[in-house]
């Protein structure tokens, strides 16, 4: 698989996994950002696999600040 693919499974699966079990992550926000971290950390990555690593953290930004409203 290329890093462009790994980044754009990712995009395709990472929301959906964060609310697929009755609305629970089926995979947490701590996976996906360690996952996407270390796309940044280890590998030499394109200024637009930067930036779409950028948007997918957004994305978990803003979930986990949605989940934490309700507090």
């Amino acid at each position: 698989m290329t890093m462009d693919e790994d980044i754009a499974h990712v995009a395709r699966v990472m929301v959906p996994s964060l609310s697929a079990f009755r609305g629970e992550p089926v995979l947490s926000p701590a996976y996906w950002r360690r996952r996407l971290e270390q796309f940044l950390d280890v590998f030499h990555l394109t200024d637009s696999q930067v930036s779409a690593v950028g948007r997918l953290l957004r994305e978990l930004d803003r979930f986990e600040a949605e989940r934490r409203l309700p507090e």
